[in-house]
């Protein structure tokens, strides 16, 4: 009701509402809750894009009965175009806008960044793969005007998107493997410039705060102080090092002992355990801790 008061379309009001919380998630959330949020949404996720397609399916004989004085062959036809030229406008664009935003991080916000290469612009246009958002915007479109008469070609419309959403998930999402090989793409399993920059700067914003922080507190807690800073000067040196070490071998080697050092913990936990030193409780609470660490660190090897 408040939505047609608001003459604004309920579907496209969740999806804005869904993209706001996801963009202040990290303002209005605690991290307790971010983590179970993340568990519950890549269940959720996957459960809505199967009843997604299940929908596409429901829907698509009505949505064909609805369509009149068109063959099926003449609907696979414009389905096909439509599809065609919706890849082929993305492709075009893609390269005038990687250069366009190459041109304004380099000249207007002064930033050191490397034109992105032609094979990498050309598989971003690829995977320009259509889904939900692109099914909620033709479902979203009015079942009758203003004056009371039915939308013009609704269900045509309904049906291109369906086209689409095929098309280009289908079709291209089956064509990317051989298209990584054909074009001989780098292994992404290299270190990410962007992200090890982000990361030396996020230690080295906290080195700072504990510097003044340590500036205005007693003396009597220096050596808090004191170690968390060699603990951030400890992240500092390993980030700067990995750029002169030889990148896969320095990570496998580092992955590899941070999941013996896991190991290492969790047996002596069990071990305390069965000792009678530490309850069940405390059990659960620090293995949770080991698969959070755990889970980061297999987060970083699927990077």
């Amino acid at each position: 009701g408040q939505c047609q008061a608001l003459h604004v379309q309920g579907v496209l009001a969740v999806v804005e509402c869904g993209l706001y919380l996801s963009r202040r998630s990290s303002e209005f959330f605690s991290p307790g809750v971010r983590l179970q949020e993340w568990s519950v949404w890549e269940a959720l996720t996957f459960i809505l894009n199967g009843l997604v397609f299940v929908m596409i399916g429901l829907q698509l004989p009505y949505v064909l009965a609805g369509i009149h004085g068109i063959s099926l062959g003449t609907l696979a036809l414009y389905g096909a175009l439509f599809s065609a030229l919706l890849i082929a406008l993305r492709m075009i664009w893609m390269f005038p806008a990687a250069n366009l935003a190459h041109w304004i991080r380099t000249r207007l916000l002064h930033q050191n960044v490397q034109r992105a290469p032609a094979t990498g612009i050309l598989i971003v246009g690829w995977t320009g793969m259509r889904g939900v958002i692109a099914l909620a915007a033709a479902i979203a479109l009015p079942q009758t005007l203003a004056n009371g008469s039915p939308f013009p070609e609704r269900n045509l419309i309904i049906f291109l998107a369906f086209s689409a959403i095929f098309v280009t998930l289908v079709l291209q999402g089956l064509s990317l493997p051989p298209l990584f090989r054909f074009l001989r793409v780098v292994d992404a399993s290299s270190p990410k410039v962007e992200e090890e920059a982000a990361r030396r700067e996020m230690v080295q914003a906290g080195l700072a705060y504990l510097e003044q922080a340590r500036q205005d507190d007693e003396e009597q807690f220096t050596d808090i102080y004191n170690d968390l800073n060699g603990h951030y000067q400890q992240r500092l040196t390993a980030l700067s090092d990995m750029e002169h070490v030889e990148g896969p071998r320095f990570h496998k080697r580092y992955s590899q002992l941070s999941h013996q050092l896991l190991r290492v913990e969790r047996r002596t936990a069990v071990r305390l355990r069965n000792q009678g030193r530490i309850n069940d409780e405390i059990l659960r609470e620090l293995e949770r801790e080991l698969d959070l660490r755990e889970a980061g660190y297999h987060a970083k090897g699927n990077d």
